[in-house]
């Protein structure tokens, strides 16, 4: 099959500062290619400097945007997909909801390919969004259900959603990860003054929605040498960030690291005693499922769709209840034991349920029942 993903800024993700998106098309679309499927994925231009074409067996295709926080996504989509028309894909595949508001274009324009959107969270509630882009992202998840041949939900939380609202059940495929193997040095954290096991991590975008905040107030109040490593960047939300990093000058424990990946961030997942993952909102955590591929407990906020995640290997607080994570995170620094039998439990559960080569056969699966005309879940 000739395939097109749209949606995401690029791959690799670390090319794009990228976030879940990113990461599930640079481990889902090299699959797909390697099983003998032709494979293209739209990026952004400042996500491909080097004008790569290709990238681990998948064509790479540049196309243009406007820089701006409303407007970039939707226009890369647009032209996107307009070039996408003339290439004769079988399969266009939109990743997010705010992307598959323009999946009616393919339907209408290019009626022998096939739409599949990827329903990977409810981005209306992501904090950032000002009142009008949050009624365009409501609007996306009603085209993600409306406008493709065939929806993926990434997790139960979102199937559920889905058919709750909108009385259609989409494919359950969810996000997926590696176990790393071998064993992994300590050098790129010792450059950010950073020690084995002596340093609890948060990862992801540094955006409202995560709720860093409340990790940075919680962690203050511990009387702990330990240390808090914060990784990620604040794409085009520089207040929050600010307001981090004015939380972190506070106590000489917080550190900001900004943006890591490659080796530094294999060294901060496999070095960290723990992770804290306080989101309010999400989809299916890639930050929380490397965490655990890694062997690590993770310290959540109780949304359903962290909870999905964890089954019995990590340990849950009230969202956005600063002393009830107090509270965990004591219980964590009191019983290193629990926190190791609990992370090598989340490793297995982790190699159990989310294997990539599975996933890519999964999405093989609904294309095919596509191409054979036998849609449903």
């Amino acid at each position: 099959m000739r395939i097109a993903m749209i949606g995401c800024k690029g791959i690799p993700a670390t090319m794009a500062h990228g976030g879940g998106v990113e990461r599930h098309v640079e481990d889902l679309a090299p699959r797909l290619a390697a099983l003998g499927h032709d494979v293209s994925v739209y990026v952004r231009p400042y996500t491909n400097p080097r004008k790569q074409k290709t990238w681990k067996g998948v064509r790479i295709i540049t196309t243009t945007t406007l820089r701006t926080k409303h407007l970039e996504a939707v226009v890369h989509t647009f032209i996107s997909t307009i070039h996408a028309l003339f290439r004769g894909y079988d399969i266009i595949h939109y990743h997010g909801v705010g992307p598959s508001t323009l999946a009616w274009i393919p339907r209408v324009f290019a009626p022998k390919t096939k739409v599949v959107v990827t329903f990977h969270s409810r981005d209306q509630f992501h904090e950032k969004w000002n009142l009008f882009a949050r009624w365009y992202l409501a609007l996306g998840e009603w085209t993600a259900i409306r406008f493709p041949h065939a929806t993926i939900a990434v997790s139960h939380i979102i199937q559920h959603f889905c058919w709750e609202m909108f009385h259609v059940k989409p494919y359950l495929i969810p996000n997926g990860v590696e176990i790393p193997k071998g064993s992994i040095g300590t050098d790129e954290i010792e450059k950010l003054g950073l020690q084995d096991g002596r340093y609890f991590l948060t990862l992801g975008r540094l955006v409202p929605h995560k709720a860093f905040d409340v990790a940075i107030e919680s962690f203050t109040t511990l009387p702990t040498a330990m240390g808090l490593a914060i990784v990620g960047d604040a794409g085009y939300d520089t207040d929050y960030a600010e307001r981090l990093l004015a939380m972190s000058e506070r106590d000489s424990r917080v550190r900001l690291l900004g943006f890591q990946s490659g080796e530094a961030l294999k060294q901060l997942l496999a070095h960290c005693y723990a992770m804290i993952h306080p989101s309010r909102s999400e989809g299916l955590s890639m930050a929380v499922l490397e965490a655990m591929a890694y062997g690590k407990l993770v310290v959540m906020s109780d949304i359903p769709e962290n909870l999905e995640l964890i089954d019995h290997s990590g340990i849950r607080f009230k969202t956005d209840d600063v002393d009830d994570l107090h509270r965990v995170l004591t219980r964590t620094l009191d019983e290193p034991e629990m926190v190791k039998e609990r992370g090598d439990r989340a490793r297995e559960h982790v190699r159990d349920h989310y294997d990539w080569s599975a996933i890519a056969e999964k999405t093989l699966l609904v294309y095919r029942a596509l191409m054979n005309r036998s849609v449903g879940p």
